[in-house]
């Protein structure tokens, strides 16, 4: 049985695997851009890159002049013979005919390369709005505004105090409303020192609680700039804070002493302006040493609530936006 015959029909390219691997690698980023951005985003643009060049260097090789090493099909008997003697080298016509002047490459190979670049923009200009309207609002206009709690005189020495007060007060109103607790620690260096906790629970953000009295009959109520609203309410957190929701237990500094939680109450940044203290934005604690003023405190770039975040537990967790 003989093989069929092609004549001088060009073989078909192989299959390849390059076109599915830099779909997977692309893939890969997409996923990652949700997931993990420090770490899936990179691989899969390695894998991406990797494999697209590769791709392109394989439908180019006949473009770049590389030998394509072709099987010749099997013929159904031995050649035949004769008895015409050879042409010699310098003799006979041309194996091919010369180019005509000025074209470098084949009509139907630019045609075919101008329809996949065209291709290729056509994507491009269809996919970036699409990928940027999905991941551009999660960074756009996010952060923490700067709040002034009044002046420095509300906030005794010594005394705790639940405050409250509007992150976006004009705005977002009800929705906006925070709560921590705060201690004038006196002066430290010629310098006021404050400690302020928030009270969302680091396991699952529930709000905490003070495990000791609250003074609601010295409850101020103090209004700000642009429509800030700040209530203050002494407290005295003599068996520091718990949450009531899954038994988080935390003690005066914030530290946590048993429960669920994974680390410390977060805490906020702050600065005195005009006699006034600002508070800033909010970073995570795993713990604090000591108290007050002489404090020192472990801190860390704000995470969500239940994450690790120090340790190799850190790595589980994906990348958040500015929030």
């Amino acid at each position: 049985m003989t093989e069929p015959q092609h004549g001088d029909r060009p073989h078909l390219p192989g299959p390849s695997l390059y076109p599915i691997a830099f779909a997977a690698g692309v893939a890969c980023i997409l996923v990652g851009l949700i997931v993990n951005p420090k770490i899936i985003v990179p691989i899969g643009a390695v894998i991406a890159i990797l494999f697209g060049f590769l791709w392109a260097r394989d439908a180019t090789e006949e473009f770049r002049g590389e030998p394509v090493h072709a099987i010749e099909p099997e013929s159904g008997g031995p050649p035949e013979s004769t008895d015409a003697p050879a042409i010699p080298a310098n003799q006979g016509e041309d194996a091919m005919p010369a180019p005509e002047p000025g074209e470098r490459f084949p009509r139907n190979r630019f045609l075919e390369g101008a329809t996949l670049g065209l291709g290729a923009v056509i994507g491009g200009l269809v996919t970036v709005p699409a990928v940027g309207f999905m991941i551009v609002p999660a960074f756009k206009g996010q952060g923490y505004p700067k709040v002034d709690l009044g002046p420095l005189e509300n906030f005794t020495e010594g005394r705790w105090f639940v405050t409250k007060f509007f992150m976006h007060p004009g705005s977002d109103g009800e929705v906006s409303h925070r709560t921590a607790y705060i201690r004038n620690n006196g002066q430290l260096d010629g310098e006021p020192s404050f400690t302020i906790i928030s009270n969302r629970c680091a396991h699952l953000g529930c709000p905490v609680q003070p495990n000791g009295p609250v003074q609601d009959n010295q409850k101020k109520e103090i209004d700000g700039k642009a429509g800030q609203r700040i209530t203050m309410i002494p407290v005295i957190p003599a068996g520091g804070y718990g949450c009531p929701c899954h038994g988080g237990q935390y003690d005066v500094e914030g530290n946590r002493v048993s429960g669920p939680p994974t680390r410390g109450l977060d805490r906020y940044e702050f600065s005195v302006v005009d006699g006034h203290l600002i508070l800033g934005k909010p970073y995570s604690v795993t713990r604090v040493d000591g108290e007050g003023k002489t404090a020192r405190i472990h801190k860390y770039k704000l995470a969500g609530p239940g994450q690790h975040v120090d340790g190799w537990e850190q790595i589980l967790y994906p990348l958040q936006p500015p929030h």
